[in-house]
């Protein structure tokens, strides 16, 4: 199933305690031990050494476990190492540890514009504090608001060192950008608008990747000259390129739905299509006393340099350094296995940055390269086709089979949904995917010839438009795809455990592996329902933070209303509500604006007076409370929202409650006031702007 002996895979044996050292150091950072470690590997790793030179003298050959547990410990301090050496803010030169009045700093990506934002990263080369400039290290996070920035790569730039911390994640399910930002050692974030900073010099950066950058946007505009839809030309842009600038949402959601948004992650199969070209076209070389080699090492350049112009992301990095090693095997005549190649790929991409273990792109990427090695060829013997192309066929969908059970956990954990006409889709896409390739790398490299290059636009245009056209109508289907799947780490990991017990009981016909795939199996099914039934046997307000807007969600077992501001459709909506509804398995949702009255079983709303089952919320927004009732009105949560100008004591005068709430739709003067009348008058409350959301239990 994976290889006769473990001879043939020793770097997948070598890769599993490097990364459980990876794993603990992400986990369990500590380093105020890092010095302490570094002796412990030294001396470890020089034990390891002697052995090997006095390995019959001692007779370690009597106890070769002792090697290789040397070994796995010395990986395992080398992962936790290298994670800690990684981290930025372990550095005693970051920025954020110096006072500074302005900051020097390169750009060191491509800049983005989008909706009137340009966004990129720098290195911080410089702190300036009273003209005096110290030697700094880090990564920022620019969003600058400028009409026309001509901003590119290798700029340097002065900016005042007015950053941030980047926020966490406010509400419940919310995606959490601060990790995500954090696994690529960006800590901090700085907006900046026009005139705010100074260009220093231009041109700086890397000339390898200056060179790359350049060259793709040339491409990406010989591609805009040559087509005329947006659509098209974003997805042939992201497909052949990487560039994923000009990509729409609705592409994305399309792509998602149906399981085919791997087609627009530059990946493998798209380095596969370009190694089947040039294995094609560079054929002729065979006939030669040396062609072998100069074949292979003209396919490995031409491999490399579009890994180059894609961007160098991990899933190109994995496939070209596999093809390279397969290049040179299939040259030399040498056998090779693909599983000890993945693993050595792998290895060799952590060594340089071990935080690509925790991108989902790099972990997708390696989990389908092994269905389609290990699970693959199971699949493909469940049926035997005598007709040569029902087995071509089937030989496709094992693969789309294989791939897409492996990554089912996974991409559950992260994106929360099934695509259940995966299969449909991946086959229909395969052939698009090729014609696409083909025709616009030959568009790319040809010159223009009026007639060659129009044909070949058309081409790539109508074939792009057809294949979206295509998974648009799937996307549409019903139940076309299953959401809101939402799985705790324990979950998702029972499901691998399922699905490779299942597949190696299929190989293997041991009986103790069924039993341990049905008892994942009973596990995994008791914790999804005892889930289940706790989210229908609860009932809550939720207080959900959305800078100016206002959002709260009034949850009874699987309905909810929510009074809110926004529509179904905003992006705010998508972004921070939806993922908690969808979190909390609700599936009757009723929105309203605050303005409007609700009268059903479980929940009574009048004007501004809300009574949810036994708990009461009354709505202050933009009206000012001038006189005093001649009875206070008992609620327990006042809601404070719009700017009312309000104040304390005239509220204190009129209402009973037991906590203040205050949204982000206040400035920030109001509640810095209502805040401090709140502490003088030890009065609960809560504010929502900035900070994290309030869930309150109501029975």
């Amino acid at each position: 199933m994976i290889a006769n002996h473990k001879g043939e895979i020793p770097f997948l044996i070598l890769l599993f305690p490097f990364v459980l050292g990876i794993g603990l150091a992400i986990n369990f950072p500590s380093p105020q031990y890092i010095n302490s470690l570094l002796v412990l590997g030294v001396v470890i790793s020089l034990i390891f050494i002697a052995l090997n030179f006095t390995y019959t003298q001692l007779s370690v050959y009597k106890n070769r476990w002792i090697g290789g547990f040397l070994l796995a410990i010395i990986l395992l301090l080398s992962g936790y190492i290298s994670v800690i050496n990684n981290n930025e803010l372990n550095n005693q030169k970051h920025f954020s540890k110096v006072q500074a009045q302005y900051l020097v700093v390169k750009i060191n990506s491509e800049p983005v514009f989008k909706n009137g934002w340009l966004r990129f990263t720098v290195t911080v080369e410089q702190t300036v504090n009273n003209d005096k400039h110290t030697a700094a290290t880090g990564t920022l996070l620019i969003t600058l608001k400028d009409i026309a920035p001509d901003l590119a790569y290798g700029d340097e730039l002065l900016i005042p060192a007015k950053y941030s911390p980047v926020n966490p994640p406010f509400n419940p399910a919310e995606f959490n950008y601060k990790q995500y930002l954090a696994n690529q050692n960006i800590y901090y974030q700085q907006f900046l608008f026009a005139k705010q900073y100074s260009v220093l010099a231009k041109g700086k950066g890397n000339e390898l990747i200056s060179y790359s950058l350049h060259k793709r946007r040339v491409l990406v505009e010989k591609l805009k000259r040559s087509m005329h839809d947006t659509s098209a030309i974003a997805v042939a842009s992201t497909l052949i390129l990487g560039y994923k600038a000009d990509l729409s949402d609705d592409v994305l959601q399309a792509y998602s739905k149906t399981g085919t948004i791997h087609v627009l992650s530059v990946s493998g199969a798209h380095v596969a299509v370009v190694y089947i070209l040039l294995t094609f076209a560079l054929g002729f070389l065979n006939r030669f006393k040396y062609g072998k080699l100069l074949k292979a090492l003209i396919i490995i350049t031409f491999i490399w340099y579009y890994a180059m112009l894609t961007g160098f992301s991990p899933a190109v990095c994995r496939a070209a350094v596999m093809i390279s090693v397969v290049v040179i095997g299939k040259t030399y005549s040498r056998y090779i296995n693909l599983l000890n190649i993945m693993a050595a790929s792998a290895m060799g991409l952590l060594f340089y940055n071990p935080l690509y273990i925790v991108d989902v792109g790099f972990q997708l990427s390696y989990l389908a390269v092994f269905g389609l090695i290990v699970l693959q060829p199971i699949v493909y013997k469940w049926h035997k086709f005598k007709n040569k192309w029902a087995d071509k066929l089937w030989s496709a969908s094992s693969v789309s089979i294989a791939a897409q059970v492996i990554t089912f956990p996974l991409s559950a954990f992260y994106f929360h949904q099934f695509p259940v006409y995966f299969l449909i889709s991946n086959l229909f896409i395969v052939i698009p995917t090729e014609i696409i390739m083909y025709s616009g790398i030959f568009l790319l490299l040809l010159p223009q010839i009026p007639f060659v290059s129009n044909g070949l636009a058309w081409v790539l245009e109508n074939s792009i438009l057809a294949m979206n056209r295509f998974l648009t109508w799937i996307e549409h289907l019903p139940y076309a795809s299953i959401s809101k799947i939402w799985l705790t780490t324990a979950e998702y990991l029972l499901l691998y455990v399922i699905i490779i017990s299942l597949f190696y009981f299929l190989y293997d016909k041991k009986k103790w592996l069924i039993k341990l795939a049905l008892t994942c199996v009973l596990i995994f099914s008791v914790s999804m329902c005892i889930e289940k039934i706790n989210a229908w046997r609860s009932n809550n307000i939720a207080w959900l933070t959305l800078n100016k807007h206002k959002a709260i969600v009034f949850k009874n077992g699987s309905a909810t209303v929510v009074l809110t501001d926004l529509k179904d459709t905003s992006k705010t909506y998508r972004y921070s509500v939806q993922p908690y509804l969808d979190s909390c398995r609700i599936s009757n949702i009723r929105l309203l604006p605050l303005n409007k009255n609700i009268n059903i079983p479980w929940m009574a709303k009048q004007g501004g007076l809300v009574q949810f089952f036994n708990k009461r919320v009354l709505l202050l927004n933009s009206q000012v409370i001038d006189n005093e009732l001649s009875q206070k009105l008992s609620a327990d949560y006042i809601y404070i929202t719009g700017n009312p100008h309000t104040q304390l004591e005239a509220i204190n005068s009129n209402f009973a409650y037991r906590l203040l709430v205050m949204d982000g739709s206040n400035s920030d003067a109001y509640i810095d006031k209502l805040k401090g009348e709140a502490i003088n008058n030890n009065i609960k409350f809560k504010v929502l702007k900035r900070n994290i959301s309030l869930i309150t239990v109501s029975n």
